[in-house]
């Protein structure tokens, strides 16, 4: 246990420091939004091309890891949906609360804890599971979230606006492209390399810090009406409790119907299923109109008792 806390209480430290720095003033607030747009636009698109390229083409289209990974998600989605859905949070607040119950932090805080864990080879289920994420389970909650919206033509304008955001959105990009140069086994020349690497490098010292920052600004900006703790509570330990006991659970029970699935990917994506709910499903719930304080909790509170839930996980799977 004290090795496994040995790699994650850095993490997590970095984070705690973010959140500090920014309740404290030593960072302001109008900086943050600088260090999220430098993570999401540079380093982390560096970082994710870099380990897709150096990733076998065969274990970025794990189609097995896409799988178990999807009907997780929409298990994950739908379990939230009916257990929240009601007068107090309507279909957007619901919807909302649904994906930060199956969307977890991969990109921010998976991807360099895991491999720092793991090794090198767990990006490429990794890849995968953000894929799904990215793609479909983040453009179902928001058009789920458009049902309030009388007719269907605030489905319609939300899938759009989806389509829009997965085009823009850099992660996904350097995913195609790191996965393409796998497949055409690809080189860049080295000054470029260097280059990208040097990004690619930042990505994780300030990612870690850019979450903390961001909790904490949506602590100290967000709505500050009194949110029941039913309200919320119960979907961070949906998060961090049952998504990765269902992630177990469906990826065992397919195997033995024959699924060709790796114990190690399983493991991979059991460990991602642990991990706090993504930070920027704040920002999409501001977007939408949802109640971004009883959002803005989901997170802190996933994020924080992460720090042991995640690190029992590891243990119990070690």
């Amino acid at each position: 246990m004290l090795d496994i806390f040995n790699v994650t209480f850095p993490f997590f430290a970095l984070v705690l420091c973010g959140y500090v720095g920014a309740r404290r003033g030593y960072l302001p607030l109008e900086a943050i939004n600088g260090l999220n747009s430098f993570v999401l636009f540079f380093a982390l698109p560096c970082m994710l091309y870099r380990f897709g390229a150096t990733t076998p083409i065969a274990q970025l289209i794990d189609g097995s890891v896409f799988l178990v990974w999807l009907v997780c998600a929409l298990v994950m989605v739908a379990f939230t949906m009916a257990a929240t859905l009601n007068k107090r949070n309507a279909w957007n607040d619901a919807s909302f609360g649904a994906l930060v119950a199956a969307f977890p932090n991969t990109g921010f805080l998976g991807v360099p804890l895991l491999v720092a864990l793991l090794g090198n080879s767990a990006a490429g289920p990794m890849i995968v599971t953000m894929v799904v994420d990215l793609l479909i389970t983040s453009s179902l909650c928001v058009a789920l979230s458009r049902l309030d919206v009388a007719g269907t033509h605030g489905v319609a304008v939300a899938a759009r606006n989806a389509l829009k955001g997965m085009v823009f959105n850099p992660m996904p990009w350097g995913i195609i492209l790191g996965t393409v140069a796998s497949a055409l086994q690809f080189e860049l020349p080295g000054p470029a390399m260097k280059t990208l690497a040097l990004l690619a490098d930042a990505a994780s010292p300030v990612a870690l810090f850019t979450i903390g920052a961001v909790l904490a600004r949506s602590n100290m900006t967000g709505d500050q009406a009194p949110i029941p703790l039913r309200d919320y509570l119960p979907i961070a330990a949906f998060k961090l409790l049952l998504h990765p006991l269902l992630v177990l659970a469906v990826g065992v029970s397919l195997i033995q119907l024959g699924l060709p699935l790796g114990r190690f990917a399983l493991t991979v994506m059991v460990l991602v299923a642990a991990l706090p709910s993504a930070s920027n499903v704040s920002i999409l719930a501001e977007r939408f109109g949802a109640n971004t304080g009883r959002i803005a909790r989901i997170i802190l509170v996933s994020t924080a008792a992460a720090f042991l839930s995640f690190t029992g996980v590891v243990a119990l799977l070690h």
